[in-house]
């Protein structure tokens, strides 16, 4: 998959809500829903990169591997990968 770089926080949430992972570790039928839950209502920023096979979207394999979603001074990057387990970090930037 192509990176993918998105600055609008409608247009950020929309593509999260096309992206379910499967696999090892960390999973989510709708991962819109899981960045919700950890409290990034408006998304600054998002990027994506990588190529997992476990991960869909729209329901087509081999979604991105690496997701990083900004608010503010909030991280939230899931990371994983072929053969890889999926992991979930939510960190504050100074």
């Amino acid at each position: 998959m192509n990176p993918v770089t998105l600055q609008n926080p409608d247009e950020i949430l929309s593509f999260l809500a096309d992206v379910s992972l499967r696999g090892q570790g960390f999973t989510s039928e709708c991962l819109m829903d899981d960045v919700l839950d950890e409290g990034f209502t408006e998304p600054i920023y998002l990027n994506a990169s990588g190529e997992d096979p476990d991960a869909l979207y729209k329901g087509i394999p081999n979604a991105w591997a690496i997701y990083q979603v900004r608010e503010w001074k909030r991280v939230l990057t899931v990371s994983g990968g072929a053969g890889k387990e999926r992991r979930v970090k939510v960190t504050e930037t100074p």
